[in-house]
């Protein structure tokens, strides 16, 4: 299912594709279709009974690496896509989120705790990731990040 709009002159789309069974996967390619996308995220999250602590935990996560695709990855560009593959089960939540863009190293990025960088503007999502988040992992090119969010309160 493909939803579009038109925003201030520029397409932007949520592109739900096929996926292997238990399994969701979707396209986005501007910030605001992928607040969409999250928004769909949380509200099966929520269904499933994932507590509040939780449901902000993901929904920050995955907003940063949505958006980092967005931004960094595919700079802004609306002809390309961020693909956001998940699935939920009761025990746990895992996206794969992946850009088009050349990649990127993250031990490179600057630590934002440093007290040279307490005042950057940017450089705090990927942090802020890895305290939300389970764990997570970036592929070998650098242009996708795997998170997973173990359910706290575990049935």
């Amino acid at each position: 299912m493909l939803s579009t709009r038109r925003e201030s002159g520029r397409q932007e789309a949520m592109d739900h594709l096929p996926c292997p069974e238990g399994w969701q996967r979707a396209r986005v390619n501007t910030a605001a279709a992928g607040l969409q996308l999250n928004d769909v995220v949380l509200a099966a999250l929520a269904r499933e009974g994932y507590p509040e602590r939780d449901l902000f935990a993901i929904r920050l996560s995955l907003e940063e690496a949505i958006i980092n695709g967005i931004k960094h990855g595919n700079g802004y560009d609306p002809a390309k896509w961020v693909q956001v593959t998940y699935r939920i089960t009761p025990q746990q939540f895992v996206a794969e989120v992946e850009d088009q863009g050349p990649g990127f190293d993250p031990h490179d990025v600057p630590d934002p705790l440093d007290p040279e960088n307490l005042e950057r503007a940017s450089g705090r999502g990927l942090l802020l990731m890895r305290m939300y988040m389970t764990w997570v992992r970036y592929n070998d090119r650098g242009n996708g990040v795997t998170l997973c969010k173990r359910r706290s309160d575990t049935r």
